[in-house]
């Protein structure tokens, strides 16, 4: 079983967390986000404290606690610090840079790659074989960076491609005559 669900999440001052039925607001400095929580969670807000628990005694009662509470939790940091996933890109010829809102990538294709972010996502390239994408919503944040590496995934025998800035790239050896 969960023990996730446990632990109290607290909240940091300049958070502002609003519980309406199965309706979960939280508000900070950086924006506003909002989650329905499924039907068997039960949230009691104390002063500076959520806790989860479950209304049944059931396993999937349970994993929906555990679950509801670290999409809260990911909420309460992204309204407060904000998420950001960085991208390298790795190969001859291999550039990023930011017209206007959206993205134009070249990775060896014969044409360029333009990408525009959903609404609450900032890209940024700083170098050009640098990505930064930031926002307050931990998951948008990350499909935006799997959507960007998606366009040329890293290859196993050169290691060309877009991967995340922490990743390994696992390189097979070339074959044999």
């Amino acid at each position: 079983m969960s023990r996730v669900a446990n632990a109290p999440i607290s909240v940091p001052d300049g958070v502002e967390i609003t519980i309406s039925g199965r309706t979960v607001n939280v508000k900070g400095g950086k924006g506003t986000l909002t989650h329905k929580l499924h039907e068997f969670v039960q949230v009691i807000q104390d002063d500076s404290e959520l806790h989860f628990s479950a209304s049944l005694d059931s396993k999937p009662a349970v994993a929906q606690t555990g679950t509801a509470r670290s999409v809260v939790n990911n909420m309460v940091t992204g309204v407060s610090q904000g998420f950001e996933r960085r991208l390298t890109l790795v190969g001859v010829g291999y550039r990023a840079q930011m017209q206007g809102k959206g993205l134009n990538l070249a990775l060896g294709f014969s044409h360029p790659v333009d990408y525009f972010p959903p609404e609450g996502i900032t890209i940024e390239a700083p170098t050009q074989t640098e990505v930064v994408v930031s926002g307050i919503d931990k998951q948008k944040v990350g499909q935006v960076a799997a959507e960007i590496r998606a366009f040329r995934p890293p290859e196993p025998y050169k290691g060309k491609g877009v991967r995340y800035s922490d990743e390994k790239v696992l390189r097979k050896e070339a074959k044999k005559k």
